[in-house]
């Protein structure tokens, strides 16, 4: 047991893991991706296997390796495995597994590839107003890899809260972001520069997008009238407009819904703000009409313009007075300055604090991948930004529980989890294990960005790879804790958006419903009812769309129960459509008719298609016989089907056989069933190949094959007479030994008198190829039963393992070194004694070499 176990830990041991590293070029360019393990010092080439693959998709092994790529095997004896990649593309990146595989012992590594694109980074900047909300974009286009950071400068000083940020791929590969500013603009801010500064690993140094702030301050209106003399007179109105900026205010008069023509005129104040007194005289008729009379200020870009109103019913110019207007807006101003001056305060306050937290470090937000599908590989990553950042550490949440690396447990055999371990021991290929902390596959990755070593600050990108479960991430978020290693504090903390989860569907054939069958609500007479089905896709939107060559079809209307789709117990979604042909069209095989099948999770749609009613045949294996080959086609439609007979040589080459080929039938069996048998008679051609039987349908995609290999067939070799002992108590031990005989004999055996019956036997093959029959019977010539009748001794007043017992030990002496006969069980033979019956016991051997059966005779001698 100890050398079991030795043996068994040095062979795990048989592959050890290297070195691999991630790889980052430029577009256009190669790049090798190494995969490096230690092997034995001797290797045998015939038990090592060596995949690549990406996507799920094996692209360079041994034996094959896809155009665009070359799998360097020359050293293998040093366990590295190099795949070189040729004239990257932006949709070759991502991570590639490298599998080496040694007498049924695994190493796995992965490699990413990163294609390095600088992004295109620009403004757009909207028209800012005082005190009202600004948002200010900061685009970069064509960019890979998808990690980036944006930084917002204000006067030179970085704004450290964080912003939000959107990534997206674009159908070339390659990605775009977008960040947003959005601020409350102060009279302060006027004419302040700002600035988007974008972080990219593809550039050598950040580029900066800066902008001047050009505020707009929107005017204070206040309209009065002036004295009148009388009602009668005409009646001046004085529109006072106050604190503007800039200098490009036109002002209406507006009465009652009309336009009123004015006169502007602007004066500039010490603040370099503008103030403007308006004036417009009604006249007499202008006056009497009454009803209200606005003032309205309008600014380029403004979409709300400030405006002021009187009621000419309520206003008495003669009773107002001026004096009080003003210290009315006095008393508004100094309110407004007094809180300007709070707000100011409590946001400073609040920098400074906020400032003080995060310290020098940069952090951005948790960027997802484009397409989350269940089963593949999906990477979520954070970039940490600063001058000490190498001393950062990060851990990784999923809804609240931490997540563990679980790649390297794979990659140790001898690995044995802890009980306290959150995470199940799973390969990334096995199923998704349910456990406490989002069970499945993890690998966490830190790394700092190559561009950092020649910059005094440094970025870090922390990441984790997983494989999407519905049931486990679906609403799931992840979230990242920053913090110093050795301390406790975090620093900063990002949380992810939500994510959906994709699942392609799984879509059927179409399958066809037989015409006249009753359907829901009236009777489709020669009408065939086509039904496609999609089943474990996610999300639950899909779409059918049905076309023949004459155009697109209407689906019909199923039951909604059966339409919509309806989620399973792990929360995938299945569902049907159904399209309605007459049978008449079908039925040729001529109108091709196919169904394409959308959904978010693919790529492109998938489609279904068929030529008509069809079925496919059910194709047996071949049959053989001393004469002829046969091979069974059963419920096939339509009856047009075409069978080949080919010749498989040692070379591999292939050869038609039309001699003595000959198909039977096809014969109806059911209304739209039919059958046919397809038969080979020369046999000639046969000796030492394989012989092939190829069915081609139109209802299958790929002709089946039926392979029949052509076995040697060597007759036995057969004895002159049979082998007889007999024991003292009259048991008759015969036997007949066969040599030679390729496939086994038949053998069957009879006695009697004036007739025979059979007899039961035992047959045993040696390592040699022998076959050995024994027969073992009692003669009697008592009694009026049968001659010839077999039964076994059975007793009635004796228990038959006794005397099955003592038979046994009856003919002890009559067994040879070389025999071990079994006789628990012997055949009773009976002879009429008054026709003195001798006892005959023949053998009859049957094998396909020989012609006819060969027979072997023993007659007891006559009496005297």
């Amino acid at each position: 047991m100890k050398c079991k176990v030795l043996f068994y830990l040095w062979l795990s041991g048989l592959i050890k893991p290297g070195s691999s590293a991630d790889v980052s070029v430029s577009p256009g360019s190669s790049a090798i991706l190494n995969c490096s393990c230690t092997l034995p010092s001797l290797v045998d080439d015939s038990l090592l296997n060596i995949t690549w693959s990406f996507s799920d998709l094996v692209i360079a092994s041994r034996n094959h390796t896809q155009p665009g790529f070359f799998l360097n095997t020359t050293s293998s004896f040093t366990g590295s495995f190099p795949l070189t990649v040729y004239n990257i593309t932006p949709d070759q990146q991502g991570v590639y597994e490298c599998r080496v595989s040694y007498n049924d012992t695994n190493y796995s590594t992965d490699v990413t590839l990163t294609v390095l694109v600088p992004p295109l980074v620009s403004i757009v900047l909207p028209e800012v107003v005082l005190k009202r909300k600004a948002v200010v974009e900061c685009w970069a286009k064509s960019f890979s890899p998808p990690q980036i950071m944006f930084t917002w400068i204000r006067a030179g000083n970085k704004i450290q809260e964080p912003q939000k940020l959107q990534v997206k791929v674009r159908e070339d590969g390659l990605y775009e972001a977008v960040s947003w500013l959005s601020f409350i603009p102060q009279i302060s801010d006027q004419n302040t520069s700002l600035g988007c500064e974008v972080r990219h690993t593809a550039l050598e140094k950040p580029i900066l997008e800066e902008f001047t702030l050009h505020i707009t301050v929107l005017p204070k209106v206040s309209l009065s009238a002036l004295p009148s003399s009388s009602h009668s007179s005409p009646l001046t109105l004085s529109c006072d407009l106050s604190g503007f900026y800039p200098d490009n205010v036109s002002i209406l008069w507006i009465q009652n819904g009309e336009v009123l023509p004015s006169y502007p005129l602007s004066v500039q104040n010490d603040e370099g703000m503008y103030e403007r007194l308006q004036y417009h005289t009604l006249s007499v008729e202008e006056r009497s009409r009454g009803g209200q009379v606005q003032c309205v200020a309008q600014q380029p870009n403004v979409q709300e313009p400030v405006s002021a109103a009187i009621d000419l019913s309520t206003a008495d110019p003669r009773v107002q007075n001026p004096g009080l207007n003003k210290s009315a807006k006095a008393s508004v101003a100094m309110m407004i300055i007094s809180l300007t001056l709070v707000f100011l305060l409590c946001f400073g306050f609040s920098w400074k604090r906020r400032d003080e937290k995060l310290k020098s470090l940069n952090v951005s937000a948790i960027v997802l991948p484009p397409r989350v599908v269940v089963g593949k590989k999906g990477r979520v990553t954070i970039s940490v930004e600063g001058r000490l950042v190498e001393r950062v550490q990060t851990t990784w949440f999923l809804n609240d529980l931490p997540i563990t690396d679980t790649t390297y447990r794979e990659k140790n055999p001898l690995y044995s989890a802890p009980r306290s371990s959150r995470v199940s021991v799973v390969s990334e290929k096995s199923s998704l294990l349910r456990s406490a902390a989002g069970s499945g596959y993890y690998k966490l990755h830190t790394q700092m960005s190559p561009r950092s070593s020649s910059s005094s600050v440094k970025q870090l990108f922390s990441s984790v790879t997983f494989i999407p479960d519905l049931s486990v991430h679906k609403g799931a978020i992840f979230k990242c804790h920053v913090s110093y290693k050795g301390k406790d504090k975090i620093v900063a903390e990002r949380v992810s958006d939500k994510f959906t989860i994709l699942a392609p569907p799984e879509v059927s054939e179409i399958q066809f419903s037989e015409p006249n069958e009753e359907g829901e609500g009236f009777l489709c007479a020669g009408v065939v009812t086509m039904t496609a089905q999609a089943s474990g896709f996610h999300p639950d939107i899909i779409t059918f769309r049905w076309f023949c060559e004459g155009g697109e079809l209407s689906p019909v209307s199923v039951p909604q129960a059966l339409a919509a789709p309806r989620p399973d117990a792990e929360g995938f979604f299945s569902a049907l459509s159904q399209c309605r042909l007459p049978a008449v069209e079908l039925e040729r095989g001529e109108t091709r008719v196919w169904v394409t099948v959308h959904h978010t999770a693919l790529k492109q749609p998938l489609a279904r298609q068929t030529r008509g009613f069809i079925k496919q045949p059910w194709v047996s294996e071949i049959m053989s016989s001393s004469e002829r080959l046969t091979c069974d086609l059963t419920g096939f439609y339509p009856p047009d089907i075409s069978v080949r007979w080919l010749c498989v040589n040692v070379n591999e080459s292939e050869r038609e056989i039309s001699d003595g080929a000959e198909l039977w039938g096809p014969l109806q069996t059911l209304p739209r069933t039919f059958r046919a048998k397809a038969l080979l008679k020369d046999l000639r051609e046969t000796e030492r190949a394989e012989i092939v039987c190829r069915v081609s349908h139109c209802s299958l995609l790929k002709p089946i094959e039926r392979v029949w290999r052509n076995t040697l067939i060597v007759a036995p070799c057969i004895p002159p007479s049979l082998s007889v002992r007999w024991s003292r108590d009259g048991l008759g031990i015969f036997s007949v030994l066969l040599s030679g005989g390729k496939p086994s004999a038949e053998v069957l055996w009879a006695a009697g008198g004036t007739t025979l019956s059979k007899l039961l036997s035992r047959e045993t093959e040696t390592e040699d190829g022998e076959l050995r029959s024994v027969c073992v019977l009692l003669r009697s010539t008592g009694g009026k039963d049968r001659a010839g009748h077999v039964c076994k001794i059975r007793p009635s007043s004796v228990d038959r393992d006794e005397e099955c017992e003592k038979m046994n030990e009856s003919v002890d002496g009559v067994k040879s070194d070389e025999e071990d006969e079994d006789l628990s069980c012997v055949n009773t033979v009976r002879l009429r004694k008054e026709k003195r019956e001798r006892l005959r016991v023949t053998v009859e051997i049957t094998h396909p070499a020989l012609g006819l059966p060969e027979y072997l005779t023993w007659t007891e001698e006559a009496s005297s």
